[in-house]
């Protein structure tokens, strides 16, 4: 239980009746029953009721079971105590509920109609009860004994609460000594409640379910997508606490959220959510509400860490923005091949809500370095239905537009659509899609004239398993460099690569003066089989995160050489001289080892002594020919395991760590 200290002495057996003593000898005219409070409202009112784990269940089951409470609305973000009732007949006679969000309680009333959905920004909920677009006769909220000078804290649920205290006509707070007592903008004035109901009870508690392979998978992504010193904005379920689990690694994060729950609170624990680098409110957790169990509720008791404040601020995305390097990481039902997002419905639906989401995208989407990200499981319905979608399904609501999506992420890797085309969002989102369903996707997309029409459908490789390839280069300079397979969604990346090398890096490579890219050309380089044959390529990231090829290297089954696999390399002149060819190298030769390669063979242009250097160094006893016209073919036999290049030449070139900064799924 978490205690309030004005009543941690209390002995009684009844500690209601001691904290009903009490309340009424500081404030006789307010203190009530339960029941004689109800009977305070009048029927056919308007009435707000408090959020979430922070409702006063109290309050509610007396409303609820009042003969006199007929003909009223009750408006609640996340109602859990009322969705008990709505089985019953006489409930939905009498009350009528309006719901901010369709939480998973509410699901099955949605789609029957027994209750109706509120579609707004949290953000924007307090100004429609200020201007009385939602009138509210009554408020009933739940709030910690007042201190020595009248102020109750709001506790758990702050969000929109005081907007309603401030709108309502009658004020109803239930008085439980169990609410923590939060810090920030969460405390009302005794003189601001109407009524003080003194009733102690266990807050609500909720247990995010367990995390599944899919979900670790999408945490393991999305915690990619997240630098040291970063600003987070995560939701409660599955999906973000898979997040929050892969974040251990990161450092100096920061949090400015709707919602906090129990994921935080290992981070918090183990010195990785700090708040330092935060450049509004330092070192304080800004959130509006938390959700979760009783060790979440005694961390935010009395925490000067952790400020509460209202989600007209902590929403605001003008707000939000002000956070530097803000990572908004949302869900979504169901997400188009151009970037539109459906949030609220199953078609025609209502399935959950608008949330925080909007105000979150687009606060991180102007925040300086901030990304927002939609993260899914690519299927659902035990993976008969695709999330991923050519058209949006009949009714459904579009939350958020093409222009606001940023980064996609599913189980399969992550989809970039930030500044994109048509064509390179169907690329980068049908490459994340499960696999089974990436074939039609691209038959609708042609039909649809967003893609080529010859253009080749992505192999139905997972990406995850291509994962252990992935590594860095820290060149001397400091440049990080990162390399990864080579995906189909790299055509236009290859195509802005090719046109800026020098002709000579061009003939060196393809032995002829090749003057152009087409699409036709760039698919094929960019489609490959994998593990039979590989390519990777090298992107560094400039300070604004935009990525660039400036190198690829790759080998291919070489048909007249069994057991051998034929070498080529590539690197922008600008980072020529640095290592990258022989770091290739190493790393191509451990992926060809495992696919039971015993060599490379290639074919160099006699006067890219650069080049000849690099498999001389690394292959002494290389075998070398003339073919005529300049041309040398050399076959390069691998040494043993114990001897192999990467163990001879020690690494020099730069050093090297595993790209995850989280645990991989399944280590």
């Amino acid at each position: 239980m978490v205690e309030n200290h004005l009543f941690s002495l209390i002995t009684d057996r009844d500690p209601n009746r001691v904290l009903s003593a009490l309340l009424k000898d500081r404030y006789p005219k307010k203190v009530k029953r339960a029941e004689r409070a109800i009977r305070e409202i009048r029927r056919g009112s308007r009435i707000f009721i408090g959020t979430g784990c922070g409702e006063p269940q109290h309050l509610i089951h007396h409303l609820v079971e009042s003969p006199d409470a007929r003909d009223m609305e009750l408006f609640q973000i996340l109602p859990f105590t009322i969705a008990k009732y709505l089985d019953t007949e006489e409930f939905l006679d009498r009350f009528t509920l309006k719901a901010f969000f369709i939480s998973l309680s509410l699901r099955k009333a949605a789609e029957e109609g027994k209750i109706n959905y509120v579609p707004a920004y949290l953000s924007e909920i307090p100004t429609l009860f200020d201007t009385k677009r939602i009138g509210l006769e009554a408020a009933l909220i739940q709030v910690t004994p007042p201190d020595e000078h009248g102020f109750c804290s709001l506790g758990v649920s702050v969000d929109i609460t005081k907007s309603a205290i401030r709108n309502a006509e009658l004020v109803i707070a239930q008085v439980n000594p169990q609410l923590p007592k939060t810090w920030g903008d969460s405390f009302v004035h005794v003189d601001d409640i109407d009524i003080m109901v003194p009733h102690e009870e266990p807050l609500y508690q909720t247990i995010p379910p367990a995390l599944d392979e899919t979900a670790r998978r999408i945490g393991y992504y999305v915690s990619r997508l997240i630098e040291d010193g970063a600003t987070l904005q995560v939701g409660f379920g599955k999906i973000p606490n898979a997040v929050l689990a892969f974040l251990k690694n990161k450092r100096d994060l920061g949090v400015h959220t709707q919602m906090i729950s129990d994921g935080f609170l290992d981070l918090i624990e183990q010195g990785v959510i700090t708040n330092k680098r935060k450049n509004l409110h330092p070192g304080k957790i800004i959130t509006s509400l938390a959700m979760g169990t009783e060790r979440l509720y005694r961390f935010v008791n009395n925490n000067p860490m952790v400020e509460f404040r209202p989600s007209e601020y902590v929403n605001h995305p003008n707000v939000i923005a002000r956070n530097n390097n803000l990572v908004s990481i949302s869900t979504a039902l169901e997400i188009d091949v151009t970037g539109q997002v459906c949030t609220d419905s199953l078609g025609y639906t209502f399935y959950s809500g608008m949330g925080d989401q909007v105000d979150f995208i687009r606060g991180a989407n102007r925040s300086k370095g901030g990304i927002s990200i939609i993260a899914l499981p690519s299927t659902a319905k035990n993976g008969t239905v695709s999330r991923i979608v050519s058209h949006l399904s009949e009714g459904a609501g579009v939350t958020n537009t093409r222009a606001d999506t940023k980064y996609v992420v599913t189980e399969y890797g992550i989809a970039q659509l930030y500044g994109k085309d048509i064509y390179q969002r169907v690329m980068e989102l049908v490459q994340v899609a499960h696999p089974r369903f990436r074939k039609s996707l691209m038959e609708k997309a042609k039909k649809h004239h967003y893609i080529f029409k010859d253009q080749i459908t992505p192999s139905t490789e997972d990406w995850l398993a291509l994962e252990r390839y992935s590594t860095d280069l820290v060149l001397s300079d400091g440049t990080k460099v990162h390399f990864r397979a080579i995906r189909p969604s790299d055509e236009f990346l290859s195509r802005n690569f090719f046109y800026k090398l020098e002709e000579k890096s061009i003939y060196f490579r393809f032995f002829q003066n090749v003057r152009e890219w087409p699409h036709e050309k760039a698919q094929r380089w960019t489609n490959i089989t994998y593990g039979k044959d590989m390519a990777l390529v090298g992107i560094v990231q400039n300070a604004e995160g935009v990525e660039e090829m400036i190198a690829v290297g790759r080998y291919a089954h070489d048909p007249e050489t069994p057991g051998y696999a034929m070498l080529a390399f590539i690197v922008r002149e600008d980072y020529q001289g640095k290592g990258i060819s022989s770091f290739l190298l190493r790393h191509l030769e451990k992926i060809a080892r495992e696919n039971h390669y015993r060599g490379f063979t290639a074919t160099v242009m006699e006067e890219n002594l650069p080049m000849i250097h690099v498999f001389k160094k690394a292959y002494p006893n290389a075998q070398m020919s003339r073919e005529g016209g300049g041309i040398l073919f050399i076959k390069m036999d691998f040494d043993p395991p114990e001897t192999s290049a990467n163990e001879k030449d020690g690494g020099k070139e730069g050093k090297t760590r595993k790209q995850a900064t989280g645990d991989h799924p399944g280590d």
